[in-house]
């Protein structure tokens, strides 16, 4: 299944695999009443590391001093791959939880284990339900719990940041939690956006940028939030 240019069926199907069985065990503990977010933690942290060492992929991790122990992110970073995910999880760890599209958790199976798991969804087309799940989100931060979401709001085909959507920032003005810049560069190369064959061995930098506080930009209302947007995309784009 290894073609002349080194995409491979095999190791996209490998790493499926691999995230259908964490899935098959969360929603087995979930049915048992056993799941607990420590749990869930011990699994992504194994899950995205199989998936990495799978794949190959050797990760550059530049600022982890911006990742300062104790303090809780809003994680915002720009959105390549489906390596994204595991990737993020190797670099901020395992107390992370994403936002992710509504129709994820429609999938069997995979979809339970995501809600099971802590992750919530979002559907940007029902104003009234997005709004519930930033709330959702707020609360997750208020946790202790980081939250991603990638202001794109969906993978980007050709590499360069699509526009950002505005759910991110009404989030980070609702928490008012420090938003974590990160840019990733050499997903794609792993696994490009709508792609299904992977290539081992892509080379991932993972820039942690220092992090940014929304509530100077909250206090200038709507152009406090068109100004964060653009301060968190100049720095996003400064490492692309």
């Amino acid at each position: 299944m290894l073609r002349a240019d080194g995409k491979s069926l095999a190791l996209s199907l490998q790493n499926i695999f691999e995230t259908l069985k964490i899935s098959a065990s969360t929603v087995t503990d979930a049915l048992r009443g056993r799941v607990t977010k420590e749990i869930c933690d011990r699994r992504l942290a194994a899950w995205a590391h199989a998936i990495v060492q799978n794949a190959k992929i050797e990760l550059e991790v530049r600022g982890r001093e911006n990742l300062r122990p104790g303090e809780t992110y809003l994680v915002m970073s720009n959105h390549q791959s489906l390596y994204d995910i595991p990737v993020l999880f190797e670099v901020i760890g395992a107390n992370i939880r994403m936002i992710a599209k509504a129709e994820l958790f429609h999938v069997p199976l995979f979809g339970k284990a995501l809600a099971e798991g802590g992750f919530i969804a979002i559907d940007r087309r029902d104003r009234r339900t997005a709004i519930g799940s930033l709330g959702r989100a707020s609360e997750v931060l208020a946790s202790g719990t980081h939250v991603w979401i990638a202001p794109e709001g969906t993978r980007s085909r050709s590499g360069t940041l699509l526009p950002f959507k505005k759910g991110a920032f009404y989030l980070a003005f609702e928490a008012g939690m420090p938003i974590l810049p990160v840019t990733l560069r050499g997903t794609s190369q792993a696994l490009p956006a709508k792609g299904i064959r992977s290539v081992a061995g892509a080379h991932v930098v993972a820039t942690i940028h220092p992090s940014i506080d929304p509530r100077p930009y909250s206090a200038r209302g709507k152009a406090g939030r068109a100004q964060l947007m653009e301060e968190v995309r100049r720095v996003i784009e400064s490492a692309s």
